[in-house]
């Protein structure tokens, strides 16, 4: 049974995402087309990985949230803060409940029409698919598996252990001697054969005259070595990682084999059957091997020596495991239902998002047509007074227009006369000018002016009336000076008397 030590467990939090998780989302130049910003990680900026959204409305990738709220307290969403970094609402800080799966967009994600950035790879195909590849892909980096610290293209690997990883030497048990494995194989120890040579004169035992070479179970991936039961029991238990590179060799044989037979499946059909024979050679190659427990090359994980228990062990663990599957079906099953129900949600979120989104655009265009009116409206009224004057002026025009004469005859209606001899009497208002009016058509422009108290001599006593002469819009049209006579005394005893 693997153990992780204790130290992997004790690490402090590191400031990055952890390597067993992935860092980020997908890089968005895997994409046949630019990605739209909805399906873009806040965090990352990288296409989504397995999309959650928070309460605020934002998307991130599972692995960001996670370190986001693994290393701050209390971690607040990034956009929120970017779109008002003076106010943080309760639903922009990222907690475990603040955030669900959002089923909709990693469908939608999942359909993209994407391509291998390896160099060299032309596979092309969805999203959902590229996590696969990429695990498989012959042109894709990867780090050697012995820990010598060099990234090798996949399809690369074998050739790297074979020859140039520094770390992939191999040590004789017997002479210490540090050797590549291709070396090891062909190896003959001397102080190994020196032990096993057998005293030459012994008694009460057979000479052998010969003796039986077994051949190493691996002889049919390339193993040419050969010896004796123990000395091929030995070699089979040091030789592992060796082994386990032939076999890497001829797997990579079989699969270029393949790919080559469905290339030209108009071929003969012998090829395929020499291929499936291969197959088959490996699958018993790999039956017949009994892996003997060492320990690990970095010393990270120890096995332990009891792998089997009592069957009553078994026979419980077994129930217990079956009831742990029987309940993860029914979560399974429920949280598929949750995610249907979420995605209906979240389409109609959208909507309404849209919706908003378009009242707002509204209101904003009736928000400025209304300043616009607004505007309109103050000009308005402070052409108020101008039209009021104007106005004033008109009544007062089209009165004097009433009352005028063109035939050199004026009736002269005096209204409030006790009033107006009063303040005549008291000195307030001397005099009063009638109306203008005409002595023809296009004559003089003349008026009356009254003191209803007298003026000079007869101040007092009479009342006094002068024929005034003034300036018209025809003088020079007529001749001067004035020569017409005046005659108003009836006139005004009449009126006086009423």
């Amino acid at each position: 049974m693997a153990e992780v030590t204790s130290g992997c467990l004790e690490d402090g939090l590191s400031s990055t995402p952890d390597e067993n998780e992935y860092p980020s989302g997908f890089p968005p130049n895997i994409c046949d087309d630019a990605p739209q910003a909805k399906y873009l990680c806040s965090n990352c900026s990288n296409i989504l990985n397995k999309a959650h959204q928070t309460l605020c409305g934002h998307r991130y990738c599972l692995a960001c949230l996670s370190w986001l709220m693994r290393n701050n307290n209390s971690p607040v969403c990034k956009k929120c803060k970017e779109e008002n970094p003076g106010a943080v609402a309760e639903e922009s800080i990222l907690t475990a409940d603040h955030f669900y799966n959002d089923a909709a967009i990693n469908k939608e994600i999942s359909d993209l029409s994407v391509h291998c950035a390896n160099q060299g790879c032309n596979w092309k195909n969805t999203l959902k698919n590229y996590e696969d590849h990429q695990s498989q892909c012959d042109y894709a980096l990867i780090p050697c598996n012995i820990g010598c610290g060099q990234m090798v293209i996949r399809k690369k690997l074998a050739s790297h252990l074979e020859k140039g990883c520094v770390n992939n030497i191999l040590v004789c048990s017997k002479c210490s001697q540090k050797m590549s494995p291709s070396e090891f194989q062909k190896h003959s120890c001397e102080k190994a054969q020196v032990k096993e040579k057998k005293p030459a004169k012994e008694k009460n035992r057979p000479l052998m005259t010969a003796k039986n070479k077994d051949q190493c179970r691996f002889c049919e991936v390339g193993c040419t070595f050969k010896g004796n039961k123990e000395k091929t029991k030995e070699h089979e238990h040091t030789s592992l990682v060796p082994h386990l590179q032939l076999l890497l060799q001829a797997f990579y044989s079989v699969k270029s084999s393949l790919f080559a037979s469905q290339a030209g499946a108009n071929g003969d059909g012998g090829r395929f059957v020499d291929v499936q024979h291969k197959l088959n050679q490996l699958e018993s190659t790999f039956d017949c091997l009994n892996v003997r427990t060492t320990p690990e090359m970095n010393g990270d994980l120890e096995v332990d020596s009891n792998l089997h228990s009592s069957n009553s062990d078994g026979a419980q663990n077994q129930d217990d495991l079956n009831q742990c599957q029987v309940k993860l079906e029914e979560l399974a099953q429920k949280i598929q239902v949750y995610e249907n129900i979420v995605t209906v949600l979240n389409r109609e979120v959208e909507k309404s998002q849209m919706t908003i989104a378009a009242y707002e655009n509204q209101n904003k265009t009736d928000q400025d047509t209304i300043k616009k009116l607004e505007a309109e409206v103050s000009e308005l009224q402070s052409l108020l007074p101008m039209k009021d004057l104007l106005i004033n002026a008109l009544h007062v025009r089209t009165a004097a227009l009433e009352e005028i004469s063109y035939d050199g005859t004026f009736i002269w209606k005096i209204s409030e006369l006790n009033r107006k001899m009063q303040e005549a009497a008291s000195g307030r208002v001397s005099n009063q000018y009638s109306p203008a009016f005409y002595t023809g058509k296009y004559g003089y422009k003349v008026c009356m002016r009254l003191y209803l108290n007298g003026d000079g001599a007869g101040k007092g006593k009479f009342m006094s009336l002068f024929f005034v002469i003034m300036r018209g819009d025809y003088d020079a049209l007529i001749s001067w000076p004035f020569k017409h006579k005046v005659k108003h005394g009836k006139i005004l005893l009449f009126y006086i008397n009423i």
